[in-house]
């Protein structure tokens, strides 16, 4: 009967049978017992690969020197960078500057489409004509030619004329007045045929300190465009005369003068948050001092019958 394998024979080798021995009747013989010396000696150890490490540092010292020879070529080529000087700077910032509009000029560009002249005529002295009698600002509101002002631009008028952006002028008609807040309200007789109406913005979070540019023709001259910030909010007006005590007004101190009336307040953005209506001066001049104030447009638009807010 034949015995079983102990080990696989995968790894081990056959011990073939001694010369001239023959089969025995029941089976093989069985192998004789290993002996000390017949174990295979552990084979010695590989010595450190030395050639390796010799090769890897040929190779890295070709690398670099590679590197450097790549290095100065290049400088000898392009050359060495010179130093920045003064006209290099200014020169960075226009380029910068004119890829950056400022915010005051983005603001004007929104606006100024939207803005009018508007003149007030009355009879003149010797009864001949109509002459001149007062001269402001207006804003449209709506694009079929509906127009924002101060009521004290209008006024006593018995004809109103505006000019529009493009130099079109019209005729136009009082549809409207508001004098708590001494606000009018135009209609053009004729508008031009790419009129744009300005974007309104609700007050409610207007804070003190956010820039705003004021937009119209102060002492007739313009359209003009003076910046500054929101001074205040809420604040009160008496008119010079006392006749009138205008409320709940927004303070700023972008420079207006007669003429600025009825012109719009505007953010940065390119929207109206008032109408300019007031300069407060302690002397009879008349000129800016620092003091303006506009009608929020909450109540302006009110004025027109469209709340927008």
């Amino acid at each position: 009967m034949r015995r079983a394998a102990l080990y696989s024979s995968s790894g081990s080798t056959r011990r073939r049978a001694p010369a001239g021995g023959g089969a025995r009747s029941g089976g093989d013989a069985p192998p004789p017992p290993a002996t000390p010396d017949d174990t295979a000696a552990p084979a010695p150890a590989p010595a450190p690969p030395r050639g390796r490490w010799r090769r890897f540092a040929r190779w890295s010292a070709g690398a670099a020197l590679l590197a450097l020879a790549l290095w100065f070529g290049y400088a000898g080529v392009v050359g060495a960078p010179r130093e920045m000087t003064r006209q290099d700077v200014e020169d960075t910032v226009l380029r910068t500057l004119k890829r950056q509009p400022w915010p005051e000029l983005r603001a004007h560009r929104i606006i100024a489409p939207s803005v009018v002249r508007v003149r007030g005529f009355g009879k003149s002295a010797n009864g001949n004509g109509d002459s001149e009698r007062s001269v402001g600002s207006g804003v449209v509101v709506i694009d079929r030619g509906v127009i924002l002002t101060n009521l004290h631009v209008v006024a006593g008028a018995e004809r109103v004329r505006v000019i529009f952006a493009d130099g079109m002028e019209s005729e136009a008609e009082v549809i409207g007045m508001r004098p708590e807040h001494d606000l009018a309200v135009l209609q053009a007789a004729t508008i031009p045929d790419d009129l744009v109406a300005a974007t309104m913005r609700s007050t409610a979070d207007l804070a003190p300190g956010e820039p705003v540019i004021a937009v119209g023709f102060p002492f007739g001259v313009g359209p003009s465009v003076t910046s500054g910030v929101i001074s205040g909010l809420g604040r009160e007006f008496r008119s010079p005369e006392g006749k009138r005590l205008l409320t709940n007004l927004i303070q700023f101190d972008a420079a207006a003068n007669p003429g600025s009336s009825g012109g719009p307040l505007v953010t940065m953005d390119g929207e109206v948050v008032g109408i300019v209506t007031a300069v407060l001066n302690p002397t009879d001049q008349g000129f800016f001092v620092g003091i303006g104030f506009a009608v929020p447009i909450e109540n302006a638009a009110a004025a027109v019958g469209v709340p927008p807010f």
